[in-house]
């Protein structure tokens, strides 16, 4: 990423401190894969990149690394962790788990306002999914379905659930990211996303979380595989 592109992106966030805003910072150009897996540099060097000093920096890149993102090497700087195939397989076990709990208590709840406004997001990025395929916008495509499960698991009304689906969805976006190119065009996820707006709109449950566990498994069906016939150590 350019310097003025990361200082521009570590002073979007009008209200938070150099912390969070070099933690934001960071973990966009991790997640996008702008700071691939592999990626070394020195914290002084990233924090010039962002125009700032050493230690918000350095505070930012310990919860990056708290989060399994970075590695931070004693004298070295940081490194941008790798995710092996086995890495997004125990990923996606948890990602599974997690996903179709969420459905399930959202579809518990159907009848609520909170959960109607919810459906109507999941179903408004669904949307944005197919219009940015159909512009074959493969990175627009990739923005809408993470939102989409963000949403999902974010607005499920666990708080728990929702920060330990958080900390896994950074993992299975980079390489969500990495991949893309490399696989059939996602037509199904729409059609999947829909089955799942469905149940929770209809109030069931369990509907709602085997949709849910069936989308994410047909993902890892088709991400693990092609990173291990790749031969891929770590991405």
């Amino acid at each position: 990423m350019q310097t003025a592109a990361l200082k521009k992106r570590a002073a979007k966030s009008v209200n938070g401190t150099r912390v969070e805003n070099a933690y934001a910072a960071l973990k966009a150009a991790i997640r996008g894969n702008i700071f691939p897996p592999g990626y070394h540099a020195a914290e002084n060097d990233v924090a010039t990149q962002l125009g700032m000093s050493r230690t918000p920096v350095h505070e930012a890149v310990i919860r990056l690394q708290e989060e399994g993102l970075v590695q931070v090497l004693p004298r070295k700087g940081i490194l941008v962790r790798a995710i092996s195939p086995a890495d997004i397989r125990e990923i996606y076990q948890l990602t599974i788990a997690l996903e179709s709990t969420a459905a399930e208590l959202l579809a518990a709840r159907a009848s609520s306002a909170e959960v109607r406004k919810v459906a109507a997001e999941l179903e408004a990025e669904t949307k944005m999914m197919e219009i940015a395929l159909r512009r074959n916008d493969l990175d627009g495509w990739a923005a809408a379905d993470d939102r989409f499960h963000e949403i999902l698991a974010g607005k499920c009304g666990n708080n728990r659930l929702s920060r330990m689906a958080a900390a896994v969805r950074d993992q299975t976006h980079r390489a969500r990211l990495l991949t893309l190119r490399l696989r059939p065009l996602p037509r199904k996820s729409a059609l999947e996303h829909r089955a799942i707006v469905r149940a929770i709109r209809s109030g069931k449950p369990a509907a709602a979380a085997k949709y849910a566990g069936d989308h994410r498994r047909r993902a890892s069906a088709i991400m693990i595989p092609l990173l291990e016939k790749l031969g891929t150590p770590g991405l």
